[in-house]
């Protein structure tokens, strides 16, 4: 998998959480949210499953690429390192994003009604 390509799909992940957050923010606040036919079509456990699986993808790739460097089937260090790099940042990325989700459950949690 080229950089370009794993650009793309980190970027349309990131327009994913984009239109997720764009669809909270549009939604109206109605009591009987459960039988609203005019749901959106775009799913918060869809987006974070899509976003888990891009991850574990770049992970894998990353490790495949460094073992291929090491074991001597590959000389392209740098893409391998590049490959670790992208990895570490989309983790880190993802980390940071259920670090605010955590949050904001349990400032929702602590607000008194």
């Amino acid at each position: 998998m080229s950089i370009q390509s794993i650009a793309l799909s980190q970027s349309k992940m990131l327009e994913e959480m984009n239109k997720l957050a764009g669809a909270s923010a549009e939604m109206p606040v109605t009591t009987n949210t459960l039988n609203n036919a005019a749901a959106p079509d775009v799913s918060f456990d869809r987006v974070m499953s899509n976003a888990l699986h891009q991850v574990n993808t770049l992970q894998q790739q990353a490790e495949i690429r460094q073992t291929a460097v090491d074991m001597g089937q590959s000389d392209d260090l740098a893409g391998a390192m590049l490959a670790s790099q992208q990895a570490s940042l989309s983790f880190s990325a993802l980390v940071q994003i259920r670090n605010k989700l955590a949050t904001g459950f349990n400032d929702l949690m602590s607000m008194s009604i």
